[in-house]
């Protein structure tokens, strides 16, 4: 497959969102992200602390200007709705906290967990873990998910705080929705959490709706090919007619154009993954981005990629229900444009995987690690101008609407990472398939990372078109039966990797600034769709 060089697949998800909001009614609330142009940069693309203007509103008969609006989107969309920005690569402390420090300190916990997060990373400086504490905390206290987990990851490493697993652990439960009133043990954990599988029915009902929802846009599209028949059945007659019916026909052929196109798109978007369904418990739909980068510009180029990337992409469609793009030999621009086209794709409920096998870089700055994803058309060190930093790539998961998000790199991933409280939960492996664990995880969001821990894939010994951490990850797919956890399929690829290389080193940690809400992501096996 060569390079994504049009907008077709993100215009037929567009098309998706007019009609369904026409005849069905959207779900997810809000609209969809602003039309990217075809001529946008690679700076359009970065995401950005944008400080939107206020609102002009009326009181009686007086009128009144609402405070500024911090937010995170793209710089092409910050410009388009007036906002104020500095660019990606000229971001400090000052810049970013002059965005989100006013709505912080007036008490908005969003806010506040933002300007938590600017401190832990550091911007143009080294990490105060103490003042993002007091952040997180503040936020924490009024109930914001991520802002419990930050404050757990800090207490959980000792950064800003002295540690403390225990609390630590105690506030993982608050963001579970367990509560706080007594601490999980090892030994107590199965338990507590058979009585919390309950708590999950509400969400899962608002799944299943989604699936009505998918069974309307069927509906929809019967309806539109029904229409398209009788507008070409009616076209014929106009032909028949000749003279006197020759505008008539016109305007029916083009009726009958137009129809056909709309047909086409939903069509597209139509084959896109039912919602999945098993043993009671609703998961969602799936989608996943899958990019391979092999024929490097500048760099050497790699073996491996493609056939990585096709297998991944067979058996993630045909066992586990996908919908697949896979992107091949991007460069810097369409990397981005395939993560910023997700907007237009995904709902609430919704999972998505990104899977990227290529060349990496990683780079120490003090504490703070940066991470790079090679397209292309990269250069070699130290030229970084067309390098994709994953601080990027996490800045548009924070964005997307899914429930849950795991990135898969078969490269360099680095940022703000923490360790995945799982691990935590469950001493018993068995634990991680539990009816009760999954219960639990279930209604949270999550933005998960593994890695196979090296900036390059290694190619399998004797078998130089596929790499070990690919072909370990996809046979371990392969063999699944039922539902699989992120956790559980992790330490299922430690002990395969550990056989077929013990000297890679894979990693597997949640993601923060990206929205971690201490959720999982399932990977659901066989014909469950409903």
């Amino acid at each position: 497959m060569g390079k994504v060089a049009s907008s077709t697949w993100r215009q037929a998800w567009a098309v998706l969102g007019i009609v369904l909001a026409a005849l069905v009614g959207c779900a997810g609330g809000g609209g969809p992200a602003p039309e990217i142009p075809e001529n946008a940069t690679v700076d359009d693309l970065y995401i950005v602390d944008c400080l939107l203007p206020g609102q002009v509103r009326r009181l009686g008969n007086t009128s009144y200007l609402t405070p500024r609006r911090p937010t995170r989107t793209t710089a092409q969309d910050c410009r388009i709705r007036g906002g104020e920005y500095v660019a990606y690569d000229r971001a400090d402390y000052k810049t970013a906290l002059k965005v989100w420090l006013p709505a912080a300190e007036s008490g908005e916990a969003d806010a506040q967990n933002a300007v938590g997060e600017i401190f832990e990373r550091g911007l143009g400086g080294d990490p105060n873990y103490e003042l993002a504490f007091v952040w997180f905390q503040r936020a924490a206290e009024q109930g914001h998910k991520g802002a419990q987990v930050n404050l757990a990851t800090l207490y959980e490493s000792g950064r800003g705080v002295e540690q403390d697993k225990r609390i630590a652990l105690n506030w993982y439960r608050r963001a579970w929705g367990i509560g706080d009133d007594e601490l999980v043990h090892r030994s107590e954990a199965e338990r507590e959490l058979l009585a919390e599988a309950q708590k999950t029915a509400a969400a899962q009902e608002s799944a299943r709706r989604a699936g009505e929802e998918a069974e309307a846009a069927r509906s929809a599209l019967q309806q539109a090919q029904e229409r398209a028949a009788s507008a070409q059945q009616e076209a014929g007659a106009a032909r028949r007619e000749a003279g006197e019916a020759r505008e008539r026909e016109a305007t029916l052929s083009r009726e009958v154009e137009e129809t056909r196109k709309v047909v086409e798109q939903l069509q597209e978007v139509l084959a896109a993954p039912d919602v999945i369904t098993r043993d009671g418990k609703t998961y969602g739909r799936y989608f996943a981005l899958v990019i391979g980068n092999s024929d490097y510009v500048h760099l050497s180029k790699l073996d491996t990629p493609m056939e990585d990337t096709r297998r991944l992409s067979k058996v993630l469609t045909e066992r586990y229900g996908f919908q697949v793009r896979r992107v091949s030999n991007a460069d810097n621009t369409e990397i981005l444009r395939a993560l910023n086209a997700l907007n237009d794709v995904l709902r609430e409920d919704d999972n998505l995987l990104i899977y990227y096998s290529g060349h990496g870089n990683r780079r120490s700055s003090g504490s703070y690690d940066a991470g790079y994803w090679l397209p292309v058309n990269a250069e070699a060190p130290p030229n970084d101008t067309f390098w994709v930093p994953t601080e990027q790539v996490t800045s548009h998961l924070a964005r997307l609407k899914a429930r849950r998000i795991m990135v898969i790199a078969d490269s360099a991933f680095a940022g703000l990472l923490a360790d995945n409280p799982a691990f935590l939960l469950a001493s018993d492996p068995q634990q991680l398939l539990s009816d009760a664990y999954i219960d639990l995880r279930l209604p949270n969001r999550s933005r998960l990372l593994m890695t196979s821990g090296v900036d390059s894939p290694v190619p399998r010994l004797r078998a130089g078109y596929t790499s070990v951490f690919a072909d370990a990850f996809i046979e371990a797919l392969e063999e699944n039966e039922g539902v699989a956890t992120a956790p559980a399929m992790f330490l299922n690829l430690l002990d395969e990797l550990a056989v077929r290389q013990p000297e890679l080193d894979p990693e597997f940690k949640a993601i923060k600034r990206a929205g971690d809400e201490v959720g999982d992501f399932f990977f659901v096996a066989g014909d469950v769709a409903e």
